[in-house]
């Protein structure tokens, strides 16, 4: 069912400068960038009677007008669902995410996600944008993520969020053996072809990754790895493209790499690992209320431990 939304707002002076799409990323925050640019190149958006392109910039005061036919959303429902929370006060809630778990609603997922857990935990992230969460983990990776009780708190992280202020640290463990830690500074865009994926792409949005070396194994590496920015799928990306992509990622893995003489009980542990090891290890924020500074850490999921373990084991019998 298709249903006819109309807003009107004034541009405030204080965005003078800012892109139309950023300033009405603000203006909305409702709704995500991307589907408001796509609104603005559908002809939805009117900026004083005018359609403008989502790079031109305001001066404030503008007047814009945005009508559309959009689908008429289902209100996402609150369910009992196993939620592990390393922290919570009445701003901020702090979530350990397992893997296998997808973070919100959408086709095909409409129920038993994160978001489901959350709204019958804590009834008022109905109210917010994305129910609070301020920034996403993929279902398959595991580990720490925050989200927002309130509206003043969700403005503040997700402004900490855009100033690269967030402390995020993760563990892969990645295909090939590492010789020394480094830097990846290199942007990320959709895949030219492949439109589900992510690519490194000239005209991409800034993207900085870091990592280093904890252990190297006959074939393999376990990394600890620093986001300086936030893109999607970025660890991943960028990890296959310095061709150490993470092990058992189903998208940018490539083909199972097998360490030469492999016991069979080895292997089996290779083959049978069905998800890419990648866990978000450790979260550092600006408390939004206190404004000092605080973090948390989640540990090693048992599947990657175990991983781990095989690893080390086939190392020393081939030592």
């Amino acid at each position: 069912m298709k249903t006819i939304k109309n807003f009107n707002k004034k541009i405030p002076p204080e965005m003078a400068g800012y892109r139309l799409d950023k300033a009405l990323a603000e203006l909305f925050p409702s709704y995500s960038r991307a589907r408001l640019q796509q609104w603005i190149r559908d002809g939805y958006v009117l900026v004083n009677t005018v359609a403008w392109r989502a790079k031109d910039k305001v001066k404030g005061f503008e007047s814009v007008q945005v009508s559309v036919q959009d689908k008429e959303e289902v209100p996402w429902k609150a369910q009992v669902l196993p939620l592990s929370l390393l922290y919570e006060d009445k701003d901020i809630l702090v979530v350990n995410k397992p893997a296998g778990l997808v973070v919100h609603p959408g086709a095909g997922n409409q129920d038993n996600t994160l978001v489901n857990a959350l709204l019958y935990h804590a009834p008022e992230l109905a109210l917010l944008p994305r129910a609070g969460i301020i920034h996403r983990l993929d279902k398959d990776t595991s580990g720490v993520l925050v989200v927002a009780r309130h509206l003043a708190a969700h403005t503040h992280l997700v402004t900490q969020l855009q100033a690269r202020a967030f402390m995020r640290k993760y563990q892969a463990i990645v295909t090939g053996v590492l010789v020394a830690g480094g830097t990846v500074d290199a942007p990320i865009g959709r895949h030219p072809k492949q439109r589900i994926r992510m690519a490194v792409v000239e005209n991409g949005k800034p993207a900085i990754t870091h990592y280093r070396v904890i252990q190297r194994y006959r074939a393999h590496t376990h990394i600890r790895v620093q986001l300086e920015t936030g893109r999607t799928h970025q660890i991943r990306v960028h990890l296959a493209y310095k061709h150490y992509p993470v092990l058992g990622d189903p998208v940018y893995g490539g083909r199972l790499q097998m360490p030469s003489a492999s016991s069979d009980t080895f292997r089996k542990t290779l083959r049978t690992f069905q998800r890419q090891a990648l866990h978000a290890a450790e979260l550092g924020i600006i408390h939004p209320n206190s404004g000092e500074w605080v973090q948390w850490a989640a540990p090693l999921p048992d599947d990657m431990q175990m991983l781990l373990a095989a690893l080390e084991k086939d190392r020393q019998e081939h030592a």
